[in-house]
């Protein structure tokens, strides 16, 4: 379903990827782990073209979308949903009319249709009478949960979610990694997760990539991370203090 190849990315002369390469098969979930400031999300707004990489290339379904523009790359965007970190939320619109913009921006469907579709959507994310709602007047797990449901309303086969539990107590945080797997595991599409709740995230990814220094470390199912003899893959799983990463 995506296929990464070579990815090389600098900002300012500073590498910040240095040839990653990486692929996802239809249906799984992959997460990007790795300390702050390594890469893991701009890997992500390479995949939905938000960034064009310096060298390498980003295929969905076999069609390279850095080479894509206008039309051919909205048509590639909208098979995917894309959950930001901040949420991304329109301050002035209620959750509904957040929910609902993509399909009037992007569809011509009826108002009838898009309610329907709305109040179907909230429903999934457990929403239901917070549709009258502003972002002001929700909690953090609530707000995450519009921004998740805006993310899957037009019924996207891939999702990235960028580090989805920030900014959450544990038990809200835990609750939306949940929600992602229940959802997952009812919709089926393809999901790239970048997240640091790695004991919960090692419970539902099919397969876990380590992203270190900008280069991809290692990449397995969770069982082979967890085991693993590399230093600093064990360092980081086990965040001790002492080993090859250094702090500053």
């Amino acid at each position: 379903m995506i296929q990464v190849e070579r990815i090389y990315k600098s900002f300012n002369g500073i590498p910040v990827l240095k040839g990653i390469t990486f692929q996802v098969q239809k249906s799984e979930i992959l997460a990007l782990i790795g300390g702050s400031g390594q890469g893991k999300s701009v890997i992500l707004k390479h995949i939905v073209g938000l960034m064009k990489p310096d060298e390498g290339h980003v295929f969905i379904e076999g069609k390279d979308i850095c080479h894509l523009k206008g039309n051919a790359l909205e048509e590639i965007r909208g098979r995917i949903g894309f959950l930001f970190q901040s949420n991304a939320l329109f301050t002035s619109f209620t959750v509904y009319e957040n929910v609902a913009f993509p399909l009037r921006e992007k569809t011509h469907l009826s108002e009838e249709e898009i309610r329907q579709r709305v109040m179907d959507q909230l429903e999934q994310v457990g929403l239901s009478g917070a549709e009258n709602k502003y972002p002001a007047e929700l909690s953090g797990g609530m707000m995450k949960r519009t921004a998740f449901a805006r993310a899957l309303v037009q019924n996207p086969e891939i999702m990235l979610f960028d580090e989805p539990t920030t900014g959450l107590d544990p038990i809200i945080a835990r609750t939306i990694l949940d929600l992602i797997h229940s959802l997952h595991a009812r919709l089926g599409f393809t999901a790239i997760i970048v997240s640091h709740e790695l004991s919960r995230i090692f419970q539902i990814a099919h397969r876990v990539a380590m992203i270190h220094q900008g280069t991809l470390r290692m990449i397995g199912t969770p069982e082979e991370i967890l085991t693993s003899g590399d230093p600093v893959v064990r360092q980081f799983v086990s965040g001790a203090s002492e080993g090859p990463i250094t702090f500053y």
